[in-house]
């Protein structure tokens, strides 16, 4: 009785969050989407079996209808239950998105369920069920046929059950245990030969020598919403004044869609570490490949970190920690006027910059790096900005209009100083944002659509580069190491697995993500693909005809896709093995 009136609850559950939804018809969709529901139901009646403790099972029942509960207002924002990543996700520094959806019609969906795990079990008391056996018999084939099923029906991960879901996310995607590890393999060589963007850029190597290096991180900044990316509305006018007098590159891509991972990826020119489910954060204080800082500062730089968030978020501490930063300050250090759940305010930590490059002496060279917080959800801004707010997206193009006022503070307090035409400016997105432009994608951490993963990149030079050039090559965040101190003449050392933006030819980019489902994707010239081990699904987009990526040509691109993917699965199982745990890396 318990467990059929579970699988009540969660098929209640899960029909209130397909609401909304594309939903592909077909025999196999009802399958598809509730044999975990079946499943866990299953688990629970067998449970409830063996134990033979009710007060036992009716606490395993209540907590299963209660997890459910919560999670509907989750899935029907973010298309996912909770995993282990994102419930680390979810700690104090995203308490103002949390609150932001705690709405009356979520909490309303939320007591709902809940009373329907209150009331099925009442109601089932008074029906006398004997059809136990055939019932048990038919969950198990729908069980054993749901894999099947979800290989067929695109459900962008909304046919898992919430409690399944947070106990798969415990356990790894990959294995390593076999994997023959090459460093030295390029796995962004096209293994076909017909990329056409070839821009040279090897004119500029050194050109910034005994330039300052300003690095900025903007925080979920994509590049379909800035000017210089084609927008018809301009959030960003500082960055539209800075792109015409610098290098814009034009399909820049983060390695991963989540801000952490990509600051690694530019500190230390390396992929991050797979299978955040299961990893912990000591594989960013394993690293063996210097970081960027660390080459500047043994050439004489003065080195400081500033951000407007908190470093103890998601393990950021063991990232930024040991890799040549002779000073870090957040949000704790700071201050500010203004503090919110991510930090403070973007004006309080550029004047601390400013206050920073004032006491230093006058001969001495420095790389600032600024990673601000404007621009992460839920967008709230100080002060109103210029978009009407009609949408979640106008808000969030006020918060990057605030982001960008504060770059222009920054920009201004050099150009006051005398250093603008002194400093080198590295400016790019960390991830991208979504909303909505594919299904059920909202936000930026759990899938990779360009909209997540396509970033702003802009090299500025001021007094050296003069007009804009526009760089066609497909490049990686993970490329900002070696490309800095290309530009500015150092030696690039081994280890890194970006490469400098300045060599000519194209090159893939790949990326992937593993908050909730697993997927791993690359650009190679004008395709795009995705890839998704679980269900073993392919996308395949050409992104010179269809930039928005709507028209999926994998069924007719057989050859294509087998390429893409076993290159990915070699990847993926490679770079697991280089981060396993007591390997320096």
């Amino acid at each position: 009785m318990r467990a059929i009136a579970l699988l009540g609850v969660f098929i209640l559950a899960k029909i209130v969050i397909l609401t909304g939804h594309s939903i592909p018809l077909s025999g196999w969709t009802p399958i598809a989407y509730f044999w975990q529901d079946v499943m866990v139901a299953l688990v629970l009646a067998g449970l409830d079996a063996a134990i033979r403790r009710p007060w036992l099972s009716w606490t395993l029942y209540t907590a299963a209808v209660g997890y459910a509960a919560v999670n509907v207002p989750v899935e029907r924002v973010l298309s996912s239950p909770l995993t282990w990543p994102m419930m680390r996700a979810a700690g104090g520094a995203l308490s103002d998105s949390i609150l932001h959806h705690a709405t009356p019609a979520n909490l309303a969906l939320m007591s709902l369920v809940a009373a329907t795990g209150i009331a099925l079990p009442l109601l089932l008391r008074r029906i006398e069920f004997r059809g136990w056996p055939p019932s048990v018999i038919v969950g198990f084939v729908i069980v054993l046929a749901g894999p099947v099923a979800t290989s067929r029906v695109e459900t962008i991960g909304l046919h898992r059950n919430a409690i399944a879901a947070i106990m798969a996310s415990s356990l790894p995607h990959l294995s390593a245990s076999a994997a023959r590890v090459h460093p030295e393999e390029d796995w962004r060589a096209s293994p076909f030969d017909e990329n056409s963007s070839t821009h040279d850029l090897a004119y500029l190597r050194g050109m910034a020598s005994g330039r300052n290096v300003v690095l900025v991180l903007l925080e979920s900044t994509g590049a379909r919403y800035l000017r210089p990316y084609g927008a018809s509305v301009d959030p960003m006018p500082n960055v539209t004044a800075l792109a015409r007098e610098a290098i814009v590159f034009e399909h820049a891509y983060a390695v991963y869609p989540e801000s952490i991972k990509t600051l690694f990826s530019v500190l230390c020119g390396r992929y991050p570490a797979m299978d955040s489910g299961v990893a912990s954060t000591d594989e960013y204080s394993r690293i063996s490949t210097p970081a960027i800082a660390n080459g500047l500062k043994g050439a004489g730089y003065r080195t400081a970190l500033f951000h407007s968030g908190r470093f103890m978020y998601l393990g950021m501490d063991d990232v930024v920690a040991n890799k040549g930063y002779e000073l870090l300050e957040d949000a704790g250090a700071i201050g500010g006027k203004r503090e919110s759940s991510f930090g403070v305010d973007e004006p309080s930590t550029v004047r601390r910059m400013l206050a920073w490059i004032d006491s230093l002496p006058r001969k001495d060279r420095f790389l600032l790096t600024y990673i601000p917080i404007a621009g992460h959800h839920p967008y709230d801004t100080p002060e109103p900005g210029p978009f009407p707010e009609r949408e979640e997206s106008d808000r969030y193009l006020n918060a990057l209009h605030y982001a960008d006022a504060s770059l222009g503070a920054l920009l201004d307090g050099l150009l006051a100083r005398g250093l603008s035409e002194k400093t080198l400016f590295v400016i790019c997105g960390d991830h991208g944002e979504a909303f909505g432009q594919h299904d059920g994608n909202f936000g930026h951490s759990l899938f990779i659509y360009d909209e997540n993963i396509r970033v702003p990149y802009l090299i500025a030079a001021p007094g050296l580069v003069r007009e804009q050039v526009r760089v066609a090559n497909t490049v990686s965040l993970m490329d900002t190491a070696p490309t800095i101190l290309d530009l500015i003449g150092l030696p690039i050392p081994t280890g890194y697995q970006g490469r400098s933006m300045l060599d000519g030819g194209d090159r893939m980019a790949l990326f992937f993500t593993d908050y909730s489902l697993h997927l791993v994707g690359l650009r190679d010239g004008c395709w795009k693909y995705i890839y998704e081990p679980e269900s073993a699904r392919s996308k395949l987009f050409n992104l010179c005809e269809d930039p928005d990526e709507r028209h999926d040509v994998a069924p007719q691109s057989g050859e294509r896709v087998d390429v893409y993917r076993a290159h990915l699965a070699r990847w993926s199982t490679a770079q697991t093995a280089l981060v396993a745990p007591g390997r320096a890396w």
